[in-house]
């Protein structure tokens, strides 16, 4: 996520940087043959490029409005993590045993166990989100760099240490069986979420808490299975292909014809027109290209990129507040932003 008040020009450049240098030398090749080799035959006319650019510009604003609804979405589902987190710590906590045999001590092992689970469970499931699809940016040069961690680190342009840390947290928050587990389930957050389910039948079942309690709590778990699935079904399904992979092709096209159209106009102006349609060109095409991609890039929020939900800095956020509900003191340090990009 972006903290910046404005876009600053480093992350522009970062995001259309090399965009940037095609369209110009595209634009001044054009200007060049037309001056000084009278390609004439070359040009079109203004009418049908403005038309392209008209139909390119409304399936750019279709697809960038699909895009923003996706992120916004993303957003919400977290949002609701952090609610139904402090929710879930506060009914551990407030809940009070009938059960006399049950000491005092084992009762707040048992809900110190539920509370570091549910730590557990944030860091994987974000983990499980960070994991590229073949659609995504970080999965298209996947070949060329192997770890994700610092592609994404190098899109950024920023050194996020905690973002391949998901081991530590697992080994500080879960018991040495339950870590061993992971590698045997294709969805460990779901066994997490179910674990939880079974520990809070046993309160009920040893009297620790009462069969209301135990309906309250298992409602919340399972808000976070419906949570899990909302934000599983954005990141397993795309934006609809035909529309994003058409905007992109347009969008090439209408660059492509461009200086066609634009030069012929400007040399009605004289020599100096023609040199004149250069930074105009430019400016045209960069504009449609920096549209096409805040589309593209915030079409998948869950890539752990600039646009993209801050999942560490929230899963640290709602670490720390269930740290304090449980009594603990040393807390982690929060995720701080970096070059004007939280993660």
């Amino acid at each position: 996520m972006i903290t910046t008040k404005y876009v600053n020009y480093k992350q522009v450049l970062n995001l259309s940087g090399f965009h940037l240098i095609m369209i110009s030398l595209w634009c001044t090749l054009i200007a060049v043959l037309f001056h000084y080799f009278n390609w004439q035959w070359m040009v079109i006319p203004w009418v049908p490029v403005a038309l392209i650019g008209t139909a390119e510009a409304f399936l750019v604003g279709f697809k960038n409005n699909q895009a923003y609804d996706r992120l916004w979405e993303a957003r919400k589902i977290w949002g609701g993590v952090v609610n139904s987190s402090r929710s879930l710590g506060s009914m551990v906590y407030a809940f009070e045993t009938s059960n006399q045999e049950l000491g005092k001590f084992d009762l707040e092992d048992r809900r110190k166990k539920i509370i570091y689970r549910h730590i557990a469970w944030m860091y994987t499931f974000r983990e499980q989100l960070l994991v590229p699809s073949e659609w995504e940016h970080i999965k298209v040069e996947e070949d060329q760099l192997k770890n994700t961690d610092q592609k994404r680190n190098r899109l950024i342009k920023a050194g996020f240490p905690d973002y391949g840390r998901t081991s530590i947290f697992l080994n500080k928050y879960l018991s040495a069986e339950e870590v061993e587990l992971q590698p045997h389930y294709k969805n460990f957050a779901t066994y997490l979420i179910a674990q939880q389910a079974k520990d809070v039948n046993e309160l009920k079942n040893m009297n620790a808490i009462s069969e209301f309690n135990q309906i309250q709590l298992q409602d919340c778990l399972n808000e976070f299975y419906t949570l899990q699935g909302q934000a599983e079904r954005i990141k397993k399904f795309p934006l609809p292909r035909q529309f994003a992979s058409t905007a992109f092709v347009f969008n090439i096209i209408f660059i492509m014809l461009l200086p066609l159209g634009l030069v012929n106009e400007f040399a009605k102006l004289g020599d100096y027109g023609i040199w004149a349609s250069i930074p105009f060109c430019i400016t045209i095409g960069w504009i449609y290209i920096i549209m096409e991609l805040v589309g593209d890039y915030s079409e998948n929020p869950f890539e752990g990129l600039m646009f993209d939900i801050p999942m560490l800095s929230i899963c640290r956020s709602i670490e720390t507040d269930l740290l304090q509900m449980a009594g603990e003191t040393e807390l982690p340090d929060p995720i701080m932003s970096k070059n004007g990009v939280l993660v």
